[in-house]
Order: C-alpha cells, then structure tokens, then sequence
C-alpha cells in the first residue's frame, strides 16, 4: 500500500516570523521630519520676532511647543525601519 504524504511542518523563515516588524507606510518619514522641521521653525520664528509671534500669549512658552512638536518627531525615530 502506498503511504500518503502528509503535510511537512517547516520552520517559519525569517520573513515569516510573527514577531517581524512590516516596514513603514510611505508617508511616515516625511511625517517624522516634518515634526522637526515645524518644531525648528516655531522656536526660529519666536526668536526672529521677539517672542511677537507664532503665539504671543504664550510667551517664553513658545520655546516649549516648538521642543514639544520637534520631540514628537525625534520619537517617532524610535519607530523607524
């Protein structure tokens, strides 16, 4: 009688493992640098104005949210493949 062939189990390769990562969607690098970017323009902007704009009520405040949009983009480096 002959045998039937059962299914073989093979080891997953390195591009089948679950615990890989996909690459990033297209748009994600322009979106990381366009955070730092807009972060470096905002301080740029306040000191070129004399703290007149982008926001003036915030004052020194300015200086934050400038780090704080910048800082956005250098985390999302973290995630970057």
């Amino acid at each position: 009688m002959a045998r039937e062939k059962t299914k073989s189990t093979q080891a997953p390769t390195s591009a089948q493992r679950s615990g890989e990562q996909a690459p990033n969607p297209v748009w994600f690098k322009p979106v990381m640098f366009g955070f730092m970017l807009v972060g470096l323009i905002w301080i740029i902007v306040f000191y070129v104005s004399q703290g007149a704009l982008p926001i003036a009520a915030l004052e020194s405040w300015n200086i934050v949210v400038g780090f704080g949009i910048a800082f956005i983009g250098f985390l999302m480096t973290t995630r970057w493949r």
